[in-house]
């Protein structure tokens, strides 16, 4: 069995994976970390060295990888879905579950997060939404390929679990 999860930063695909693996009896894989590991540098360093586009092909090289690895759960970078035909990659190899979380939600848990990230670094919360709105306006047609939508933050390994059961028993 192979389970992506997919979404915007924030909301929780690596919290969720780790529980789903646990809770499924399969390895966790954090394809950032994967990322960062197999290059020895951080994903902000990555960008900044190789910019966008060269960071989204390395991004691809280790979906590719990780798309032939049994029994694990991966949880995507929020911008992997967007780029190359990576959800259709992902389709065609696994189970995706979409993440979606309302962006009052994200921003909330973003501002409390102690993660790097470039991409809200210095907005407030009223600049956030409107940032999150926008990127996720973007954004959610590729994370609507996915196989599998839960909206509903409370609950979620619950959901993903009876969801993904129902999808891999047909």
């Amino acid at each position: 069995m192979r389970i992506y999860l997919v979404g915007y930063m924030g909301c929780g695909k690596s919290t969720l994976g780790l529980n789903l693996a646990k809770s499924l009896g399969l390895t966790f894989i954090d394809l950032d970390k994967f990322i960062e590991e197999r290059n020895c540098k951080t994903v902000p360093q990555l960008f900044e060295e190789l910019g966008e586009p060269g960071f989204r092909k390395k991004e691809r090289q280790a979906l590719e990888e990780v798309s032939q690895f049994s029994d694990v759960v991966i949880a995507t970078g929020g911008g992997a879905p967007c780029f190359f035909d990576n959800m259709e990659l992902m389709n065609t190899t696994g189970i995706t579950l979409f993440m979606d979380i309302d962006p009052a939600i994200l921003a909330e848990r973003l501002l409390k997060s102690k993660t790097d990230r470039p991409l809200i670094k210095g907005k407030n919360r009223e600049q956030l939404v409107g940032f999150l709105k926008e990127s996720l306006q973007k954004r959610t047609p590729f994370y609507s390929k996915a196989q599998i939508r839960i909206t509903h933050p409370d609950n979620m390994l619950q959901n993903a679990i009876r969801k993904i059961s129902s999808i891999s028993n047909k």
